[in-house]
């Protein structure tokens, strides 16, 4: 399989611009930056999911494949990967458009883990 034929794997959650103020001393957009657009997708993602407030409680696997620009559309994929009794795992890939219009590839992915919390910040169950 050539990477042409590559497709993202999830639902799209976010889009946003890469802007000027994002990047870093090599003019590419901060790996942070990159990272927490992907948190704030997998947030929309687990609270859709756990029907109610979530926290981010684990990063793993983060892998960054190619840059991101200035310019470049970045979007944001995910899918729930796992289900427990409490908590959730979302698989993110980020994909940039180049230039707004250009090319996409494939930028960043990662697995978050999320806990489900009640209204005092205490784990509760997610519902099947």
């Amino acid at each position: 399989m050539n990477m042409d034929e590559i497709q993202p794997q999830g639902e799209l959650t976010l889009r946003t611009l890469a802007m000027p103020k994002d990047v870093n001393v090599n003019g590419d957009i901060f790996g942070g930056w990159v990272l927490s657009q992907m948190d704030i997708a997998a947030g929309i993602t687990a609270g859709a999911r756990a029907r109610g407030r979530v926290a981010t409680v684990a990063v793993d696997a983060m892998k960054f494949i190619r840059p991101v620009g200035v310019g470049d559309v970045l979007c944001i994929y995910s899918h729930v990967q796992r289900i427990g009794r409490t908590s959730m795992a979302i698989e993110i890939e980020a994909w940039a458009l180049r230039e707004r219009h250009g090319g996409r590839e494939k930028v960043t992915e990662a697995v978050f883990t999320f806990v489900a919390i009640d209204e005092h910040g205490r784990p509760r169950p997610v519902e099947s």
